[in-house]
C-alpha cells in the first residue's frame, strides 16, 4: 500500500482490504430474494400495513400535519463549505482542533499544525461524541477526539505522514478526550482558558482495568505483569453518560494503531477478528512506543476496545476501562435505569456484520448513593433478531459460548457473539433510548457486504430481518420495545423507523421507506440522540459525492425525526467532506452543541476559518435567534 493510499483510505475499507471475510457464492440468489421482498419493503418495513406498532406509536407517516411538532423550516441539501441552519437560527464555533486550553500553550499554527507539546495543551482532533456537565454553576464540555487525518495533521510534511518522534507525540496527543470548561458571553460560547477543570486524556494517560478481565493473562504484558493498568485511550467514537455523573468514552477502531516490526509475524485468529494486522494505518506509533508492536507485545491490543468511564468533575481521577461491558469496536453507550433499579447499557459494534449488545448491572442504582462501581459487574448479552419482528437477548457466559471464563468472554466478545448465533447487523452505530417510554433505537449506517459475504468471523450476513437490503448503501434505523417495558427482559419486538435511500434514483427498496422523499433524503445514519420532547436527532456520516446513488443528498447533515408520526425533516447541513457527529444540550436547552468532524478530509474544505486556512474539526453551538428552547 502506498503512503497516499494509507492517508486516504477509511477505517472500514482498510479492514476490508487487509482482513477480508470469506466469500459467499450465492450472491445472486440473495439479491433476488431481496428484490422479491420489494412489495413488503416498498411500504416501508414498519411503515405500512405490515408494521409492528410499538405501543401507541403510529408509524405510518401522515402527509399533512396541522399540529406538527417541528418548529423550523427544513433546510435544503447543499454542498457549501459552511454550516447551514434554518431561518431564525444561528451558529458559531465553540472550539476547534488545536485551540489552547491553557495560556502557556500557543495558538494553533497553520504552517506547522502544532507540535507534540502544543497538542498536549490543546483541544484534540476529530471531535466525536460529547456531553455537557454542570458543576456549581460551571459548564464542563467533554468531547471524544477520535482520530486524526494524517494528510491534514501532517500536512506540513512532504510525505503527509509522521516523520519524527515529535510528529508521533503530536499524533498521540491529538487522540483521546478533551475536557474543557466553557462559558457563554455576549451570546457566544467559548473555552475558559486555565480553568482548573480543563484536562486532556490522551493515548498515554494511565488507566485502570476493572471487571471480569482485570488481571487475566490475556491482559498481562511486560510493562504490566498484573494486567490491571494500561496506558491511554484512542479512537473514541460515540459516548455515554451515567445518572451518577460520569462520562463514558467508547473505544472503536483501536486496531489501526498496531503493527509488527517482524514482517513474518502471524497474528492470532482472535486478533485478526478485530482487524489487528502487521501493518498499521500510517500512524507509526510502534516506531516510538513498543506496546504498539504486536510481535513484541501480542497482548497489548487486548487492552483496547472497551468503554472508559471517568468523572469529568475531578481532573485527577483515573479513567477506568470497564471490561464487563465487552470488548469490540464500541460506537456509543446508551445508559438506561430500569424500573427495578438495574442499570442497562445498550451498545453497538460498528463494523460490517457485527452485533448489538446489552449489559445489565448486578447491583442497582440508588440516587444519592455510591454508584461508582455499577459498571464493574453484571451480565453481558447479544441480540438475536427474528424475521417475525421478535427478538431475544442471548447471554454470553462460559456455558453458552464454550469459553473458559467470563474474562475470555469479555475480551473476545465478538467470538462469544458468534458462538451463540447473534444476528449480524449493518454496522450498528449509536443507540438512543426514548425519554418517555421503553423504546430503543439503533442506527445501522450501511453495509456494502450485506448478502455478499460473511463478516470477519465467517458469520452469515443473509438478507432479512432488520437488514432487508443486499449491498446496503444507505442504512436504516431499527427500534425495539422490550417485553413488559422491562429493559432486563429476555425478549423484545422490533421494526424499522426508517430506511434511508434515494427515491429520485431508485423506485424499489433502495429508494427508502415511505417517510423518505426528495426533500429529506439522506444516507448513512450514524449519531442519534433524543431531545426532551422525544424527537430523534439523526446525524449522518455517508457519501457526499452528490452524484449517482447519492445525487441530491449534498453534504452530511443532521435531521430530526418525529417518532410519533414517522416524519423526518432536515435541520442542518455541514461543510464539505465532513461528518456531523456528537450532540449535547446546554442546561437551559437553549443551545444545542454539534460536532463537525474531519471537514476537508479529501482536501476540499477550509472550514471553519475559510480562505487558505487548514480545515479543523470543530464543536459548534446552534441557538434560536429569539432565545427560545431547542428541543
Amino acid at each position: 500500500m502506498t503512503n497516499k493510499d494509507r492517508k486516504q483510505i477509511s477505517f472500514d475499507d482498510f479492514d476490508e482490504l487487509h482482513n477480508p471475510g470469506p466469500e459467499q457464492t450465492d450472491f445472486e440468489q440473495i439479491v433476488d430474494k431481496a428484490i422479491s421482498r420489494r412489495g413488503f419493503l416498498g411500504a416501508g418495513l414498519g411503515l405500512g400495513a405490515a408494521a409492528f406498532v410499538l405501543g401507541t406509536t403510529a408509524l405510518t407517516p401522515t402527509k399533512a400535519k396541522a399540529s406538527s411538532r417541528f418548529s423550523f423550516e427544513p433546510v435544503a441539501a447543499n454542498s457549501l463549505d459552511t454550516v447551514t441552519v434554518p431561518k431564525g437560527y444561528s451558529w458559531h464555533v465553540v472550539s476547534k482542533w488545536g485551540d489552547p486550553l491553557w495560556s502557556k500553550s500557543l495558538d494553533f499554527d497553520h504552517k506547522t499544525r502544532g507540535t507534540g507539546e502544543s497538542q498536549e495543551l490543546a483541544f484534540g482532533d476529530n471531535n466525536d461524541g460529547m456531553a455537557l456537565f454542570a458543576e456549581n454553576g460551571r459548564d464542563i464540555l467533554v468531547v471524544n477526539n477520535e482520530y486524526t487525518n494524517r494528510n491534514i495533521i501532517y500536512g506540513n510534511r512532504e510525505s503527509e505522514l509522521p516523520e519524527t518522534a515529535d510528529d508521533i507525540r503530536k499524533g498521540k496527543a491529538a487522540h483521546g478526550i478533551t475536557v474543557a470548561e466553557i462559558a457563554q458571553k455576549n451570546s457566544r460560547w467559548s473555552i475558559v482558558k486555565d480553568s482548573d477543570l480543563n484536562r486532556r486524556i490522551t493515548a498515554d494517560t494511565p488507566m485502570e482495568i476493572t471487571g471480569p478481565a482485570r488481571g487475566h493473562a490475556l491482559l498481562q504484558t511486560a510493562a504490566d505483569a498484573t494486567g490491571t493498568r494500561s496506558l491511554g485511550t484512542w479512537n473514541n467514537c460515540g459516548n455515554g453518560r451515567t445518572p451518577w455523573g460520569t462520562y463514558l468514552a467508547c473505544e472503536e477502531n483501536f486496531n489501526g494503531y498496531f503493527s509488527s516490526s517482524d514482517e513474518n509475524y502471524s497474528p492470532s485468529e482472535e486478533l485478526k477478528r478485530y482487524g489487528v494486522k502487521n501493518e498499521d494505518w500510517g500512524y507509526g506509533w510502534a516506531r516510538e512506543d513498543e506496546r504498539f508492536d504486536i510481535s513484541k507485545n501480542p497482548n497489548e491490543p487486548n487492552r483496547a476496545g472497551y468503554i472508559v468511564e471517568f468523572d469529568p468533575r475531578n481532573p485527577s481521577s483515573t479513567p477506568k476501562k470497564r471490561t464487563a461491558l465487552g470488548r469490540f469496536k464500541h460506537e456509543n453507550a446508551e445508559v438506561v435505569v430500569n424500573h427495578d433499579g438495574h442499570v442497562v447499557v445498550y451498545m453497538g459494534d460498528d463494523e460490517r456484520g457485527e452485533f448489538i449488545y446489552r449489559f445489565v448491572s448486578e447491583s442497582k442504582y440508588s440516587q444519592g448513593a455510591d454508584n461508582s462501581d455499577l459498571l464493574e459487574t453484571g451480565r453481558l448479552y447479544v441480540a438475536k433478531f427474528h424475521d417475525d419482528q421478535t427478538g431475544e437477548w442471548l447471554e454470553l457466559t462460559p456455558e453458552t459460548t464454550g469459553m473458559a471464563s467470563q474474562a475470555e468472554v469479555c475480551v473476545h466478545s465478538r467470538l462469544a457473539g458468534s458462538a451463540v448465533g447473534a444476528t449480524t447487523m449493518d454496522r450498528p452505530e449509536w443507540v438512543a433510548a426514548h425519554p418517555k417510554r421503553a423504546e430503543i433505537y439503533c442506527a445501522l449506517t450501511n453495509n456494502k457486504n450485506r448478502g455478499k459475504k460473511p463478516n470477519a468471523g465467517g458469520d452469515e450476513t443473509a438478507v432479512g430481518g432488520p437488514n432487508p437490503r443486499a449491498a446496503n448503501l444507505y442504512g436504516q434505523i431499527v427500534r425495539w420495545k422490550p417485553e413488559n417495558e422491562d429493559h432486563t427482559s429476555a425478549g423484545f419486538r422490533w421494526d424499522l423507523f426508517v430506511m434511508a435511500g434515494n427515491p429520485t434514483v431508485h423506485k424499489d427498496a433502495y429508494g427508502g421507506s415511505e417517510n423518505v422523499n426528495a426533500n429529506n433524503m439522506f444516507n448513512s445514519p450514524d449519531g442519534i440522540s433524543f431531545d426532551n420532547n422525544g424527537m430523534l436527532w439523526i446525524q449522518t456520516d455517508g457519501k457526499y459525492s452528490n452524484e449517482g446513488d447519492f445525487a441530491g443528498m449534498g453534504n452530511n447533515q443532521m435531521l430530526i425525526g418525529d417518532t410519533e408520526t414517522g416524519e423526518i425533516q432536515r435541520f442542518l447541513v455541514g461543510p464539505k467532506e465532513c461528518e456531523v457527529t456528537g450532540i449535547t444540550w446546554s442546561g437551559d436547552r437553549k443551545t444545542v452543541f454539534v460536532g463537525i468532524q474531519h471537514p476537508g478530509e479529501e482536501g476540499n474544505s477550509h472550514f471553519p476559518e475559510g480562505g487558505s486556512a487548514v480545515p479543523r474539526s470543530s464543536v459548534i453551538a446552534v441557538t434560536r435567534d429569539d432565545g427560545a428552547v431547542i428541543g
